[in-house]
């Protein structure tokens, strides 16, 4: 039976935790964990959702790899990297939580570049369900398509960012549109409704993503 002085196991439980910690001490590390909430994704499409090179994007799914964080799998020629369980997930949301509740600046930054001093009406989940009820709006999910695939909120259409323009006709201009993306942090969403209003069609932001969708189901 193997014996544990109450030091040496302290000294090792805090020192697994802090692994994490410095796996997760890296801003781009960060950000190939967010972008995996959204599903599994290969090497060259989350290091051109970075700007990264491939090979530094390898280098940092390493690291995510050797602290557990991440798994992946080959597909043909392409490996692909997905979180490596759901509390992975609940780790990310926290991290940004507790940055959003003790850095005031995180929201400044986001209510100016995402919401624009909240020009563009975003509303929340529970304006969205009476609209959708009513058939006043029609919801977009302006995410690339293998992200929509791997999950989506009701009624949403897939029409990424990249093609919103060529598909401007088929949108109906006697109702509402509402754009969503990865989340809170996501500009595409912005973009579109900006893209939108320019067009004349009457268009707001979802202020939430799809793991914010998935939270309140709980």
């Amino acid at each position: 039976m193997l014996i544990i002085e109450n030091r040496e196991f302290k000294d090792f439980i805090y020192g697994e935790f802090a692994r994490i910690g410095k796996a997760i001490s890296s801003p781009k590390r960060i950000e190939l964990l967010d972008l995996l909430t959204q599903g599994p994704k290969t090497v060259e499409a989350l290091a051109a959702d970075t700007k990264m090179s491939i090979a530094n994007t390898s280098k940092h799914l390493q690291t995510l790899l050797e602290s557990k964080l991440v798994t992946y799998s080959k597909d043909k020629n392409y490996v692909i990297y997905r979180l490596a369980s759901e509390q992975v997930l609940m780790l990310v949301l926290a991290l940004r939580g507790t940055a959003e509740e003790r850095n005031s600046d995180v929201k400044l930054v986001r209510k100016d570049h995402i919401l624009k001093e909240n020009s563009l009406s975003p509303i929340t989940f529970d304006e969205l369900g009476e609209k959708l009820k009513s058939g006043a709006v029609t919801l977009l999910d302006v995410r690339p398509f293998e992200e929509y695939k791997h999950g989506h909120l009701p009624y949403a259409l897939s029409m990424p960012i990249s093609e919103l323009k060529f598909q401007l006709d088929s949108l109906p201009k006697d109702k509402e549109i509402v754009a969503y993306c990865r989340g809170p942090y996501c500009v595409y969403a912005t973009e579109a409704v900006e893209f939108l209003k320019s067009k004349g069609y009457r268009a707001t932001l979802l202020d939430a993503g799809i793991n914010e969708w998935k939270q309140i189901q709980h």
